[in-house]
């Protein structure tokens, strides 16, 4: 928000410098971001005249020119414009000036002849036409011309002179604070900030044009829900042209281009009052009717722009009897904009919902100054006073009569906020000693209704609901700076992890310390990577939540698999030719419940791929990362059906009998999809059935006491029984004395069978009260082998 200090100063006067004035409003809560002051790359021009003007003798196209500059003697200026004439007041840039854009005059010579500066146009001040209408475009600028610009002294400086000497302030809005996107809601700040009374305006409407409003304008809003209020008044008879002097300083230092009075008007209002406001030209109101409703699904509006927008029922229109003319809230639409044969004009002063109004532009990708405030929540009790000081602007101008009465709807009927006052309580929560009245005092000036302790909270305000907000006001204009530093009061609570997050922290130090670095990957991804991994087209999995303003067609679903991420780095690593990657993550993926909700489950992906990585690489990561976490009954079964990974190395995880994830090595043929002609393998793992199947925390054991017996036994084994199967065999037939077992040797080479294997396990074999005898030894070893023959078929070598 731009704010002109000189506008400032029609309601609340401030005597501070733009440093001091911004550390202030910003000490009391209105961030300055920051000031500048018009005119400040102008130095050294001043008003002058002409007093008398030659040809140059060497040129056919260039004048001599002494000018009266203020400093007793007349100054010599080369000038080649042709619109100078003796006793012109122009603005002369003098020896060592400077101009908009970084431009330096000096004196120099021009054929022949010393120029002590130069005379310049509106162009060159930085200025345009829309500025200054009655100045000539092309040549000086000649001010004595302009009849605003009357009164002007020889040797004034051009700034002041002709208005371009005013001090900005930009503010930084925060979105719970609409009110202060206008002159009038900073001013109320100001003035509350340096204990000043703030001037406000009521407007005073004539009323005195022909007609009757109420036969030539009718109003319905069946749209009632989307639109709180509509004002709406006329003004017939209108002359369109330039607006006055100070009005387009003022919309020029807001950053507002001027247009034209009627245009001019409503761009003021809004800056003034933080209400945005329309002007329809009547003659294009079809029926004389404005109806608010929701556009038609297919609809469309050329809006002020010239671009044709395609409209659907979730937005808000204004439209006559045939057709839309305008985007609620937005922008005007092409048939209704004021033009210089303007003859009849209808205000509208309305207050929409801003949640409609924000999708509406978000959705159309046209979001205005108006629409930026109407999202915010405005007060729905400014729309009759904004309406009415546009129709006092249009009397005090002359630009058209200004018809009795107001078309005002009221479709909500907003009820008084009271709150309770409770010193004792904001005192407590501020750490501060501040009287009631002293409380009082800051509400009243900020508008606030007092009355013993009820609070009642101005309709401009919707931010304030709780004793806390009344706190914050009164801590800002109290002074943050004043509230004393104490000691900390009350009980505190001592943080910590939680139990998932401290899982999720030994989960990435485990992957760390096995060589694996971290990866972050976006949530969101294209609907084309269901197809790099195979996923057939009726795969549920492809049931994605859409995103509504996605950045692109790559980034438009939310994941509901990791792996497709996880490629996507290896492939990446691959193509910068490192020779192996040893990747992990802990994503999110994300699942459409039927509520409308959405499951958000955390996976454990893991990557490789490198010159002597195997199946075998991965599945020993994952066990490392099982066994941190004491996972019991670890096994894993082959998986075939995954089409994502290759049918023969693939496996599903289990913990307890329960399924927790799935590892293998990618499918060649999702490989190739990545173009990637190495072998890749990669495991996804639920976090929560991680968490849910880690074992108890560790309990001190002592060292065994007595001594161990080991025991290596092969057996030969049919090839397709798995290592994991003999594992479990042997752990189950263990009598209780077996400690361990470890497999150290795979044979399947010659003076075997056809179809068989020899695997060899070392048996690690311990009683807690006594020495083993080698009989015990032999006879749990025996145990063993008869279940491994029986169950397996496996015979000792």
């Amino acid at each position: 928000m731009l704010l002109s200090r000189k506008w400032l100063n029609e309601f609340v006067s401030i005597d501070a410098n733009d440093h001091d004035f911004s550390e202030d409003m910003t000490l009391s809560g209105s961030k300055v971001e920051v000031t500048e002051v018009e005119g400040a790359e102008i130095s050294n021009v001043v008003v002058g005249r002409v007093e008398e003007i030659v040809r140059h003798e060497n040129s056919d196209h260039m004048w001599i020119c002494q000018v009266d500059v203020g400093e007793g003697e007349l100054t010599q200026i080369v000038t080649g414009a042709q619109n100078v004439k003796k006793g012109d007041l122009v603005p002369v840039a003098k020896h060592n000036s400077t101009l908009p854009g970084g431009i330096h005059i000096k004196k120099g010579k021009l054929r022949g002849e010393t120029s002590n500066g130069m005379l310049c146009s509106f162009k060159e001040l930085g200025l345009d036409n829309r500025d200054f209408p009655a100045a000539y475009e092309d040549g000086i600028w000649i001010l004595s011309d302009d009849p605003e610009l009357a009164g002007l002294e020889v040797g004034q400086d051009i700034c002041s002179a002709v208005g371009l000497n005013d001090h900005v302030v930009e503010f930084e809005i925060t979105p719970n604070r609409p009110d202060c996107l206008s002159v009038i809601g900073l001013a109320r700040e100001a003035a509350v900030t340096y204990g000043k009374e703030l001037t406000l305006h009521e407007p005073v409407v004539k009323g005195e044009g022909p007609g009757n409003l109420f036969e030539l304008l009718d109003v319905e809003t069946p749209a009632d829900d989307l639109c709180p209020r509509y004002t709406a008044r006329m003004v017939r008879n209108v002359k369109i042209g330039p607006s006055p002097k100070w009005m387009r300083e003022r919309l020029r230092a807001s950053g507002v281009r001027p247009i034209n009075n009627i245009v001019d008007i409503t761009n003021y209002v809004m800056l003034e009052y933080g209400q945005p406001m329309h002007a329809f030209d009547y003659r294009y109101v079809k029926g004389g009717k404005i109806v608010v409703r929701r556009a038609e699904d297919g609809e469309t509006l050329t809006t002020l722009d010239g671009n044709v927008r395609n409209l659907n029922s979730s937005m808000l229109v204004i439209a006559d009897d045939t057709r839309a003319v305008g985007l609620a809230g937005i922008m005007g639409g092409e048939n209704s904009e004021i033009v210089e044969d303007t003859v009849d004009v209808v205000f509208e002063s309305a207050n929409f919902n801003g949640t409609c109004i924000r999708r509406t532009a978000l959705s159309l990708g046209m979001r205005t100054e108006a629409s930026a405030k109407f999202e915010k929540g405005l007060d729905i009790l400014n729309t009759l006073p904004a309406v009415n000081r546009a129709c006092e602007l249009v009397e005090m101008l002359g630009a058209g009569e200004v018809l009795d009465g107001v078309i005002d709807i009221l479709n909500y009927v907003p009820q008084p906020k009271t709150l309770k006052l409770r010193p004792e309580k904001i005192n407590a929560l501020l750490g501060t000693e501040i009287d009631a009245p002293e409380m009082c005092r800051i509400l009243t000036a900020l508008g606030f209704g007092v009355d013993g302790d009820d609070i009642t909270v101005p309709s401009w305000r919707g931010d304030v609901e709780h004793y806390s907000d009344l706190a914050e006001e009164v801590a800002r204009f109290f002074g943050y700076n004043q509230i004393p530093t104490t000691a900390m009061r009350g009980v505190t609570t001592q943080g910590g992890y939680s139990k998932e997050q401290l899982m999720e922290r030994n989960l990435g130090s485990v992957c760390r310390s096995m060589g694996f670095d971290e990866i972050i990957t976006y949530s969101f991804i294209s609907p084309t990577y269901y197809d790099k991994i195979r996923w057939d087209a009726d795969d549920p999995r492809r049931n994605s939540m859409k995103i509504m303003n996605p950045l692109g067609e790559d980034t438009s679903i939310m994941r509901t698999t990791v792996l497709p991420s996880m490629l996507e780095i290896l492939t990446r690593n691959y193509n910068y030719r490192n020779k192996s990657a040893y990747l992990y993550e802990l994503g999110r993926t994300y699942f459409l419940r039927e509520d409308g909700l959405a499951d958000e489950p955390k996976i454990l992906s893991l990557g490789l791929y490198g010159p002597n990585e195997s199946f075998f690489t991965l599945k020993g990561a994952v066990e490392t990362i099982l066994a941190s976490i004491r996972a019991e009954k670890v096994t894993f079964e082959t998986e075939q059906t995954n089409p994502s990974y290759h049918p023969g190395r693939c496996a599903k995880v289990y913990v307890n009998g329960q399924e927790i994830g799935v590892l293998g090595q990618i499918h060649p043929l999702v490989a190739t999809n990545y173009g990637v002609d190495t072998e890749l393998f990669c495991a996804e793992l639920k976090f929560d059935a991680l968490f849910a199947a880690r074992g108890a925390d560790p309990v001190y054991a002592p060292l065994p006491k007595f001594p161990a017996v080991t025991r290596d036994i092969a057996v030969l084994v049919d090839a397709a029984i798995t290592v994991g199967a003999l594992e479990d065999c042997i752990l189950s037939a263990a009598k209780g004395l077996l400690k361990d077992v470890k497999l150290f040797d795979i044979y399947n080479g010659a003076n075997l069978p056809k179809g068989k294997k020899s695997v060899a396990f070392n048996l690690i074999l311990r009683a807690d009260d006594r020495s083993l005898t080698a009989q015990e030894a032999d006879d749990e070893v025996k145990a063993m082998l008869e279940a491994l023959e029986k169950d397996l078929g496996a015979t000792l070598r």
